[in-house]
């Protein structure tokens, strides 16, 4: 007698091999055995005693155990790649921290040194500017403060200069420079005579557009500390006339600077009305 192993059904054809209902295998089994089946006459098989309650198809625990396989196999690789970051986040999340607050480090410290030095040179260029404009004070109140010339060539050449400051001043009614040129206390006739002061030259002068050229000549200084007297004559070119003027200026010695405090001019042909210096 042969029972299949699946559905335990009993078969006693001894030429069967496999289970007419599931295709298994069929095994021998004793006689003994026999008794848990009840036997079917006219057949060539025996129902057994107990039946399962479900059926299971040959192969399907093989497919199940190969799935179940699949799955605990990705589910480990998972669970290893998991720890694996875990164990990498732990190793070298302190090293990049580190480095990263080494850069930020860096960074500030390079930010400081760029930030003192940026300080250092303006310190230096305020200190450089501070120096120079103490220079330039220094040389200022030094110059205002020097005292007058007393070589006769020297102060000949730049009352020579300053003369022709002052004749390009009055041509061209250049009030500002004429500020500057006359002193103070500077008094002068007008060309008819009547006694004027700075600020009433200065107020009254208009261009004059008529003149070409002019020469001084036969220049004489007479120097005494800090005033200085310049007499000598103008040659004036107006158009295709020449008109020659004696003239003496007085000067005196203030701020480091020649300044005019009188002026007389007089015609010195009968040529005309003379111009106003």
């Amino acid at each position: 007698m042969k029972r299949c192993a699946t559905c335990n059904k009993t078969f006693t054809d001894p030429k069967l091999s496999y289970c007419l209902d599931d295709g298994t295998p069929l095994v021998e089994v004793d006689d003994d055995e026999d008794e848990l089946t009840q036997v079917n006459p006219g057949t060539n098989w025996t129902q057994p005693a107990y039946r399962p309650p479900s059926y299971v198809p040959p192969g399907s625990e093989q497919k199940k155990s190969r799935t179940w396989l699949y799955v605990t196999a990705v589910i480990g690789v998972l669970v290893l790649a998991l720890v694996g970051f875990t164990i990498a986040g732990i190793v070298y999340l302190p090293r990049l921290q580190k480095k990263v607050a080494q850069a930020n480090n860096n960074t500030n410290t390079n930010t400081n040194t760029n930030n003192a030095t940026t300080n250092s040179n303006s310190n230096s260029v305020n200190a450089n500017t501070e120096v120079k404009n103490a220079n330039a004070n220094a040389n200022e109140e030094a110059a205002l403060n020097a005292p007058p010339p007393t070589d006769h060539d020297l102060v000949l050449g730049q009352l020579k200069d300053l003369e022709q400051e002052w004749t390009v001043a009055n041509l061209n009614a250049d009030k500002k420079k004429l500020a500057k040129i006359l002193a103070d206390d500077y008094v002068g006739p007008t060309a008819d005579g009547k006694i004027q002061g700075k600020a009433e030259y200065i107020n009254t002068i208009q261009r004059d557009t008529s003149v070409q050229k002019w020469d001084f000549v036969d220049l004489r200084l007479t120097l005494h500390g800090d005033r200085a007297t310049l007499l000598g004559k103008v040659h004036f070119q107006i158009q295709d006339k020449e008109a020659v003027y004696d003239f003496v200026d007085r000067f005196v010695w203030r701020e480091g600077r020649w300044q005019a405090t009188g002026s007389e001019v007089t015609l010195n042909q009968d040529q005309g009305t003379p111009n106003n210096q």
